[in-house]
């Protein structure tokens, strides 16, 4: 009895277990090393932006699809929930405090402490474990009081005995207490719903939904259960026995009719609530980083976040991408699968897998499990329905499966895939080709058909039914039969105008044979006998580098190129790629079984992915592209633009010219990466046109120069669905000495400067102007030097030259004299001589002949008439001196003043005594009698006296 007690557990543990939907939903894992908070977190809300809200011990995370923040609150304390309200305001409850945080004027999240409106004798409270809206007020409430808000005043609601529990419906809003039961606040009153919950001492730990006056209940220990007018209902599912064991901490209802209920130690279970089964089991070996789930909150987008004992995930269970593990012991890599009565088969690279559908449209969602096929370990290349038979290409043979068995067909000839024709079917082989006969499954084998002994991973025929192979590094063969056992081939290379002789993949689509190569997609044209770009497809993909190609029912064509798949809409020509499977594929063996619209396989190195393409093709919306954090950097980071709230009511920054380096933070939100997000930017005012699109979530710029400026961002998602635009104005002020009063003040300063320099010119051209000047009165005075002193050299000259002439004409005067002195003495020894003679005639008479002679000797000796010549001649020379000095000295004689000529002319008192006819003794005796006249002092000699005698003087 003991062992079967062991046994029921497990046997029902097995049945949950099979019960759980196959495909696999990714998971995003946030550790407190990228959040930067504590390893516990609370509680979770979302706004209207789809920005995230955390309470964590640390305080307020906040999350906008690629940037956390953290906001402690005031009192450091730890916070135990959040709630978004619909006016913007975010309350949360932490330790000994409560209140909000409200975005300011430019997005930046300010926090107010509801506590100051506590009324008096209210206020000492522990934590605030839970927050509510309803009917415009929001509800705080602690283990003992439970704080109505109605945005200005609080009233205060003592507990019975202990509040366990509070939450709201768009119904209503319901809290616990111990004692008393389910209480719903009612009139402002709260009225006792449900006392059952205390009479069977149940402890609910979340309100997922209210319908139809039915009230969804989960218990901690107890399950789930139904409140409707009164009446508790168990509410049983097949996770009744895990929830007893492992608790119920939080629980949400889903769009889709599901519940998702989180477990202290079991992970995140979700619940068709329809019937109570498991839909899907989310647990640490899923890839969730704890089991213990706090909180669960269902985003726009139906993805949830789960707040865990340690770390944040995201279950993005609403994606249209799905991972199939065929076994969940080993992620083995997915070549090959195929749907085949009413099962999905998946061929690894360890045998084949197989598991029965579910009547859902969607397979992913199917919830038996898979079983392998006995005799298939190994690898499976290829899965393909022939004639209603479904053949297995393995690393050992041709097997045909059937039910739950491999029957071998061709057995020890490695196979990679089936060519049907009309008689036969072909077989790529590791060696060649082999065949079977049509209908599949007969036991005449034709192991090889001799001609070709290489390596055939791809057959295709054309319209015209030749066959054509390629090989990964010869090129491509067209091959032809000759009955069933002769094989032909021709080889066509880069000479034949394939773009390379290497990687080529020849594949049928639409009836046509096209070979997928490096350079884009080729075809062959029977007129030239050689290969030329595809006129059909080669447009709509161009020249890149195509690893596989297949087309489905629905007018898609399905692509590998460059080692990310993707779709074409070949009616509508646009194309759609998958990078969320990039690098996830299997390289080298790429595989896409595009089954129907909701379902399409594609081999993965780690299980198989699914894609709910009508689902992922739906979500048109678009994402939604939010502003982060704006931050200018100037001597000091300013935070310009916290990024929560409408941006589009914030003010318009106006900053300093200091600031002149910015860095933008956007995002889109989490709930918006259902697909991949790209960015396009542009700063008006310095870019002429957007960037290209980008991953990137910010930009930088630096040394902006003043203006204005408008930073815009928009998103596209994978379907090329456009955001609304993103703006950011802002204007940078000009330096001081960039302003209209500076440009004012320099014009001044420039009129000041040319006024100065004007003056300073005419200063200087005057002050050149009276150098000039005195240059030239110099110049002048140098000239007139010049000229008095040539002046005076001619006057020198001509004085000297008058002084030469003075001495010339007292040289001719004394010459003259001398002359006259000897004329005279002449006369006088004629005269004395005559008187000799006449005496020796011994007659004492002068006869009368010689009285004639002796009155002429009288008359010559009279010089009356000499001295007057003399005396003219000698003024004339001498500037009239002689008559100057008659008139200064009027009592001197003749004979003073021939005296006194003979003293100018500096003649000898000998010459004056020859001249005057006296003797030396008597010159003596004139001299002193003239000096006397003269009046002239002792020290003065007569010459110097006479050279001073001038008419002016």
């Amino acid at each position: 009895m003991k062992h079967f007690l062991v046994l029921i557990p497990l046997l029902y543990w097995s049945t949950v277990s099979a019960q759980h939907s196959i495909g696999l939903p990714g998971i995003v894992n946030y550790t407190k090393t990228q959040y930067q908070g504590n390893g516990q977190t609370w509680d979770a809300d979302t706004d209207h932006n789809g920005i995230l809200y955390f309470a964590n011990n640390e305080g307020l995370l906040t999350f906008n699809g690629h940037y956390w923040q953290l906001f402690p609150v005031p009192n450091n304390t730890r916070l135990r929930a959040v709630k978004v309200a619909g006016d913007g305001r975010i309350y949360v409850g932490a330790q000994d405090d409560f209140g909000y945080y409200l975005p300011d004027k430019n997005g930046i999240l300010r926090y107010t402490s509801l506590k100051k409106n506590i009324p008096a004798g209210q206020q000492e409270f522990a934590d605030i474990w839970n927050i509510a809206g309803y009917n415009n007020r929001i509800y705080f409430r602690s283990n003992n009081k439970i704080f109505e808000y109605n945005g200005q005043t609080i009233r205060v609601y003592t507990a019975p005995s202990e509040w366990k529990i509070m939450g709201s419906t768009p119904a209503g809003i319901y809290a616990q207490d111990q004692h008393t039961g389910l209480l719903r606040m009612q009139n402002g009153q709260w009225q006792n719903i449900c006392p059952a919950i205390a009479q069977k001492q149940l402890l609910v730990t979340a309100i997922p939904e209210e319908q139809h006056d039915t009230l969804l209940l989960a218990t901690l220990k107890d399950g789930l259960f139904k409140l409707h007018r009164q009446q508790l209902i168990p509410f049983h599912t097949a996770a009744d026995a895990i929830f007893r064991n492992s608790r119920i901490y939080c629980a949400i209802a889903l769009r889709n009719n599901q519940l998702a209920v989180g477990t202290f130690s079991q992970g995140c279970f979700i619940i068709d609530k329809s019937n109570g089964r498991i839909v899907r089991q989310f647990t640490m070996e899923e890839g969730l980083q704890n089991n213990n789930v706090l909180k669960l909150l269902a985003d726009q987008q139906q993805n949830i976040w789960l707040t865990l004992d340690n770390g944040i995930d995201l279950l993005q269970y609403n994606t249209a991408i799905k991972q199939i593990f065929p076994d969940k012991r080993n992620s083995l890599a997915a070549y090959a699968a195929c749907i085949f009565q009413q099962q999905l088969y998946i061929g690894t690279n360890d045998g084949l897998f197989r598991a029965p559908l579910d009547s859902m449209t969607d397979f992913s969602l199917s919830s038996q499990p898979f079983q392998p096929v006995p005799q298939t370990k190994g690898q499976v290349w290829r899965l393909q329905t022939v004639d209603q038979h479904l053949l297995m290409g393995h690393h050992e043979g041709t097997f045909e499966i059937q039910h739950n068995k491999a029957i071998p067909l061709l057995k020890d000839a490695g196979s990679w895939l089936y060519l049907p024709m009309a008689r036969q079917l072909l077989i790529g082989c590791y060696n060649g080709l082999a065949s079977l006969p049509r209908p599949a499954g007969s036991t005449r084998i034709t192991r090889h058909i001799p001609g070709l002994y290489e390596s055939l991973r791809f057959l295709a025929t054309d319209s015209a039914q030749r066959i054509w192979a390629s090989h990964p590094y010869r090129g491509v063969y067209q091959l032809t039969l000759q009955g069933d056992t002769v094989l032909h081939s021709r080889l066509y290379t880069q000479k034949d105008g394939l773009p390379a002789t290497n990687n080529n993949y020849v594949f049928r689509i639409r009836d046509k044979m096209v070979v997928a190569t490096m350079q884009g997609i080729y075809e062959y044209n029977d007129a030239q006998q050689r290969f030329i770009r595809s006129p059909q497809f080669f447009s709509l993909l161009g020249p890149v580098s195509i690893q596989y190609l297949t087309a489905d029912n629905y007018g898609h064509l399905w692509f590998v190129a460059d080692r990310q798949p993707g779709v074409i809409d070949l009616q509508q020509h646009t194309i759609t790629r998958f990078p969320e499977l990039t690098g996830k594929i299997v390289s080298g063996f790429e595989f896409i079984y595009p089954y129907n619209e909701e379902n399409i396989f594609f081999g993965g190195e780690k299980g198989i992915f699914h894609l709910n393409y009508k689902k992922y093709h739906a979500h048109r919306a678009g994402p939604r592209v939010l502003l982060g954090r704006i931050t200018a950097t100037g001597s000091k980071d300013s935070l310009l633009y916290g990024g929560y709230g409408t941006r589009a009511t914030a003010a318009l920054v106006t900053l300093p010219h200091a600031y002149r380096d910015f860095r933008f933070e956007y995002a889109t939100p989490a709930a918006d990466h259902t697909q991949p997000v790209r960015y396009r930017y542009q700063l008006i005012g310095l870019e002429e046109h957007p960037g290209e699109w980008t991953t990137k979530t910010e930009k930088e710029y630096t040394n902006l120069p003043h203006g204005a400026y408008t930073f815009t961002v928009t998103a596209t998602n994978n379907q090329g669905t456009t955001t609304a635009m993103a703006r950011f104005p802002f204007i940078i002020r000009p330096a001081w000495y960039q302003t209209l009063a500076a440009r004012i003040g320099y014009l001044l300063l420039l009129v000041a400067f040319l006024f100065y320099l004007l003056r300073k010119q005419r200063q200087k051209l005057a002050a050149q102007q009276e150098q000039h000047r005195k240059v030239q009165e110099h110049l002048i005075f140098l000239h007139q030097l010049e000229l008095e002193r040539n002046e005076k050299q001619l006057i020198r000259l001509r004085n000297e030259k008058l002084e030469a002439d003075v001495q010339h004409k007292n040289k001719e005067l004394a010459s003259a004299t001398m002359n006259l002195v000897q004329k005279g003495k002449m006369l006088s020894h004629i005269k004395d001589e005559f008187l000799q003679s006449i005496k020796k005639t011994g007659n004492p008479a002068v006869p009368p002949p010689f009285k004639k002679v002796l009155r002429l000797f009288e008359a010559a000796e009279n010089n009356e008439e000499d001295w007057t010549q003399f005396s003219q001649h000698f003024d004339e020379v001498h500037n009239n001196f002689l008559l100057t000095l008659k008139k200064k000295f009027p009592e001197l004689t003749t004979t003073d003043l021939k005296l006194c000529a003979y003293l100018r002319i500096n003649l000898t008192t000998k010459e004056i005594a020859q001249s005057m006819g006296i003797s030396v003794r008597g010159v003596e005796t004139s001299r002193y009698r003239l000096r006397k006249k003269l009046d002239l002092p002792g020290d003065t000699t007569l010459y110097d006296f006479l050279i001073t005698i001038s008419p002016a003087g």
